[in-house]
């Protein structure tokens, strides 16, 4: 080729590449590919558009966002063709999140249920900014495999997307519209608690806590993945501390559940149409709940110690009195020593030693003194230190093998003969002589304070080592059990486990609840004090004993401590499963605070029946395998009784079997038998007290407690059956104060009516404690929460702390039912101190 050809084609070719391509025609879309229109969007604009399976709609949003100020942005959507089984999908592209979400939405209920909504709104997460300002770009897609469908889209600013504390915001929600906020934490607030309300009831919702996350779990069927969530009707409440948060804020998210069984609300049947499949979704139509959220600061930390310091003042200033009490019962015991000492001493003008008058000594010479006889009354004892708080039951020491011959001048020695169990020969001589004696129209405390002091000293200490063996093998597995329920709370963030007071419920460590735990300090405080006071009255009997001291050794109401020793121990376990209980109180820990409730019931009306009955008193295995069985009925009638008239029928009939069996085992001492003759017996006692001849009972006075007790028994049995109470443990318990009270009644009125007196302490004893009794009981029927219900509806009975800011209603029933039992079980250690110097064979039993 010549050069001047090859000029030519290069600059053809230098032409060609300089050119513009030809037109291309526009081909049709392939199968499978969308045509995409995506147009600039503006906020609070209504977009009426309409989708199809080759269409996909992108609308462009952008805002500006401050560091110092966080915005709300909320996509609505509303589908306005009817077409389920195609919906349209709606996803949200964000810079840190993407949220989708079809429409009709579809969520889940019990058994499957479906349930469709075709109006939706969504709160976009808004991620945190380091810039002071910033613009946010965020894309809403719209997509359909459907022919056809037309739908509404608007997106908008949330007004008050931050809450301000001690500000109220009210809002509507729905299943398929949850509303979500953001709280920030002032610099100087370390705790808040987020309160929820609404004036009604359902449809039940959800309140949850979550970090500053994205995406945010805000539906019905998520809501339970992340942070703290707790059931709402009318009233709800989370305490939330700072360190839990690194961000130092949280969303509180409202969900409205779909269902409102989880609320204790009823599960409605929806029918379905005719030519409807079981798997097709239900509209639930309008769905609303209106709501209220507030948030508060919780108490500081000076709070605590504040509470602390004063619940640990209370119970050291009985500690502080009973030591004052002391001192000046020993100053006055020194005192009356020495004028003892003075008036026996030997006189400077006769050389003889002055008398001192049985009036200035406070009681009358032992022959003298008669049965009903009020001018006789007995004086205070010279034990000791404790004479003035308590002068009851001790335990026997035994010293040597004094017989009570060798005391001059003692009348009645045959009756007050210690008469030993070994001294007999044959098994029949024991029965015959118990018969004798404990059919006697009126007995004396010596006729059943006859057995060796060393086997009744044994038998009473078995209360304490078996209550202290039942202590340690039931508190280490529920220690444990109730730690499992905390952690379980504490990972889960499900608060339904636990039936707390929510709008006094203050954390401390892993606790939820520390000040319900607090609350029941008083129980193991008080209960070690009255244990102190029963060892130190016990020093002061042995070292009596050891003195070979009159009144100690043959006089007053015989001294047996176990009993005392197992009330002290009882209650100390009180408090510490009281506290286990309120550690997470629920429908399956129940027990852990009423097993020894049950116990010291039981234990303080053996201790009133061993008083005039020392020789006759149930065993410890019996009286615990008894307590054991009430325990039982209790697990049983919470799980299976609500409700169930057969368990009703069931245990009425074993209530008043056992009213029956105690009655008698009561009237006859113990001297009956239950074997294949006694319906013969009771046809033979009726043909000849009743019809042969009308005679009245034997032991009137003992009769007339018994009846009295039968009709109460009888009636609290009816009460059952007939209206059959939720609250079947409390329902125990009440009949077991019940009995207890009325027992303690019969004794005192018996008592004055057998010519003894109550001395000042214990009369100041029993008017205190009856009074604070009464203000724990006003305090504990409250109702602060309850596990009879599902765990919404129990927190519509929470209310605020009412002491300190720190204590609810049901810690100052801990408060004031802890002293009220202390003061009880004074009244039981000295409601007998006026008999310390009167003769045991003239001692009314009844």
């Amino acid at each position: 080729m010549s050069r001047s050809g090859a000029a030519v084609l290069g600059w053809a070719l230098l032409a060609g590449a300089l050119l513009p391509p030809p037109p291309v025609r526009p081909q049709p879309l392939p199968r499978g590919e969308r045509d995409v229109h995506q147009k600039e969007a503006q906020f609070n604009t209504t977009y009426i558009d309409w989708v199809d399976g080759n269409l996909l709609n992108i609308y462009a949003f952008n805002h500006s966002v401050r560091r110092s100020a966080t915005e709300g942005v909320r996509v609505s959507v509303n589908v306005l063709s009817n077409q389920k089984d195609q919906p349209v999908l709606f996803v949200v592209r964000q810079k840190e999140a993407v949220v989708s979400f079809q429409v009709p939405l579809i969520l889940r209920g019990l058994y499957q249920r479906k349930y469709a909504y075709q109006e939706v709104s969504r709160t976009l997460c808004q991620p945190q900014t380091k810039s002071e300002m910033e613009t946010e770009y965020f894309y809403v897609d719209v997509s359909t495999l459907s022919d056809n469908t037309s739908y509404q889209l608007r997106v908008t600013r949330v007004e008050n997307f931050v809450l301000r504390t001690n500000v109220k915001f009210s809002f509507n929600a729905t299943a398929a519209q949850p509303q979500y906020f953001k709280y920030e934490f002032p610099e100087e607030v370390d705790s808040v608690i987020v309160k929820v309300t609404s004036a009604m009831a359902f449809p039940c919702s959800v309140i949850s806590i979550q970090d500053i996350l994205c995406p945010v779990y805000d539906l019905d069927n998520n809501v339970a993945f992340i942070g703290m969530y707790q059931t709402m009707t009318k009233k709800a409440a989370i305490t939330v501390q700072k360190k839990d948060f690194p961000s130092h804020s949280f969303y509180v998210v409202v969900v409205v559940k779909t269902e409102d069984e989880a609320c204790g609300g009823p599960l409605p049947y929806y029918p379905l149409s005719k030519n409807a499949s079981p798997d097709e979704p239900v509209d639930q139509h309008n769905r609303q709940k209106i709501l209220e959220v507030m948030v508060s600061p919780a108490i500081t930390s000076e709070a605590y110690v504040r509470s602390v310091l004063f619940c640990l003042g209370i119970f050291l200033s009985f500690y502080i009195l009973t030591l004052l009490i002391a001192c000046w019962e020993s100053c006055r015991q020194h005192k009356k020593k020495g004028l003892l000492a003075a008036m026996d001493s030997p006189s400077l003008d006769t050389g003889h030693s002055r008398g001192i008058p049985d009036s200035f000594l406070n009681h009358g010479p032992y022959d003298s003194y008669g049965y009903g006889s009020f001018g006789n009354g007995s004086s205070s004892s010279t034990e000791g230190i404790t004479d003035s708080l308590a002068s009851a039951e001790v335990s026997y020491s035994y010293v040597g093998e004094r017989s009570l011959e060798n005391v001059a001048g003692r009348p009645r020695m045959d009756s007050l003969s210690s008469v030993e169990e070994d001294d007999y020969d044959t098994l029949a001589d024991i029965d015959y002589d118990k018969n004798v004696i404990r059919t006697k129209q009126y007995l004396c405390v010596a006729d059943l304070a006859r057995k060796d002091k060393r086997v009744l000293r044994k038998k009473y200490q078995i209360y304490f080592w078996n209550i202290a063996t039942i202590a340690v093998f039931y508190a280490l597995p529920v220690i444990q059990l109730v730690i499992t329920y905390q952690t379980v709370v504490n990972v889960t963030g499900n608060q339904d486990i636990c039936y707390y007071n929510f709008l006094c419920a203050h954390p401390l460590g892993n606790l939820s609840a520390f000040n319900n735990i607090l609350s029941n300090l008083g129980y193991v405080l008080l209960g070690l004090l009255f244990l102190l006071i029963i060892l130190q009255r016990e020093i002061n009997y042995n070292r009596a004993l050891l003195r070979n001291d009159t009144h100690a050794l043959e006089c007053g109401i015989p001294k047996h401590f176990g009993l005392f020793y197992a009330m002290g121990t009882a209650l100390m376990m009180e408090g510490l499963l009281s506290a286990c209980y309120h550690v997470c109180p629920n429908y399956t820990n129940f027990q852990f605070d009423t097993s020894f409730m049950y116990m010291i019931a039981g234990l303080c009306m053996l201790k009133l029946y061993q008083k005039r009955h020392p020789d006759i008193n149930a065993s410890a295995y019996s009286a615990y395998a008894c307590l054991a069985l009430v325990i039982f009925f209790s697990v049983v009638g919470v799980v299976f009784g609500k409700g169930n008239t057969a368990f009703w029928i069931v245990f009425s009939v074993i209530h008043i079997v056992a009213t029956l069996l105690l009655s008698t085992q009561l009237y006859y001492m113990g001297r009956w038998k239950l074997d294949s003759g006694i319906l013969r017996r009771i046809l033979h006692v009726l043909y000849t007290d009743c019809v042969r001849q009308c005679s009245g009972p034997m032991y009137v006075d003992r009769m007339v407690l018994l009846v009295m007790g039968n009709i109460i028994n009888w009636s609290l049995a009816a009460y059952g059956l007939i209206v059959r109470p939720n609250d079947f443990a409390s329902y125990l318990l009440a009949i077991g104060i019940c009995n207890l009270l009325l027992y303690f009644a019969f004794y005192i009125i018996m008592k004055l009516r057998s010519g003894e007196r109550i001395k000042l302490i214990p009369l100041l004893c029993i008017i205190s404690t009856s009074v604070v009794w009464g203000f724990a009981l006003f305090f504990f029927f409250q109702g602060l929460s309850t596990w009879q219900k599902t765990p919404a509806e129990s927190r519509e009975h929470n209310r605020d702390c009412i002491l300190l800011d720190f204590f609810d209603d049901h810690d100052i029933w801990h408060f004031l039912s802890s002293i009220a039992m202390f003061g009880s079980f004074l009244v039981l250690l000295t409601l007998d101190d006026d008999l310390d110097c009167v003769q045991r064979d003239k001692i009314y039993v009844f």
